[in-house]
């Protein structure tokens, strides 16, 4: 084969639009697992050096509960492992809430180079707003709501029962408990989201409020905790938090037609 044509060939090839998407692709993917790896050391070294205060951190959760026990009474373990793995569970759950605004903005490095000028002005927003939002939801929850519930749970039976938690059980409900309020809290997030997409609009979610709120407190009924309490305290910030996503609907719109 003539050189000039081997070399017109190699040239082809080098400018061959599936070559160009196939290694479009790997820098992308190359991009992802670099990402992905700061976000894992990033959450490691949290972790690590929240390990050393796990059991402080334990204490801090189960105050609540503590203040309301007897005189002299305490958590129990009815797992060996228990002592152990219940305060570095807790760490681990304190590292990735403390990581979230990281993992988000490597997150967001990732896709803002896809969107367009008028969407990063948009998520930019957005994203920080989903970060204060779901903190909020989390504090709401430990300083407001979750000592009322553990009085009620703690007055509510027979006083000659005394009461022993598992520092497990105790655990998981209150890492649930977060998270339900955390999540109830991104509700103006969804809300926004689905006017801005185009997929509904301020004036269909406004005509659907009373379906709303019946469902905010049949969805409350099963996240909260079996009493009548929970459950209000749950669904009523539902349903300020769906009226606080129409009104970010209705101030983007009018921003946009104002421009």
């Amino acid at each position: 084969m003539p050189r000039h044509m081997s070399f017109s060939r190699t040239s082809r090839l080098m400018h061959d639009p599936l070559n160009d998407q196939e290694q479009s692709l790997f820098s992308h993917l190359d991009e992802l697992r670099r990402r992905l790896l700061r976000s894992i050391i990033v959450c490691l070294v949290t972790f690590a050096l929240l390990m050393w205060h796990a059991n402080d951190l334990f204490q801090m959760l189960s105050a609540p509960l503590i203040s309301l026990l007897p005189p002299g009474s305490h958590l129990v373990a009815t797992d060996l492992t228990s002592p152990f793995m219940a305060p570095l569970r807790l760490s681990f759950m304190v590292a990735l809430f403390i990581s979230m605004p990281y993992l988000l903005f490597e997150l967001w490095g990732f896709i803002a180079p896809a969107l367009y000028q008028h969407e990063r002005r948009v998520a930019i927003p957005l994203l920080s707003s989903s970060i204060v939002l779901f903190y909020s939801g989390v504090a709401f929850a430990y300083y407001l709501i979750l000592p009322t519930v553990l009085h009620f749970f703690t007055h509510i039976g027979p006083s000659q029962v005394t009461i022993m938690a598992d520092m497990n059980h105790y655990l998981n409900f209150t890492l649930k408990f977060f998270l339900v309020f955390g999540l109830a809290f991104e509700i103006p997030v969804g809300t926004f989201l689905l006017i801005w997409s185009g997929l509904t609009t301020v004036e269909s979610l406004s005509a659907k409020r009373r379906y709303v709120i019946v469902g905010n407190f049949f969805a409350a009924m099963f996240l909260a905790p079996p009493d009548a309490f929970s459950m209000l305290m749950l669904a009523i910030p539902m349903c300020l938090m769906f009226e606080a996503g129409l009104w970010a609907g209705r101030w983007v719109r009018k921003v946009g037609k104002d421009a």
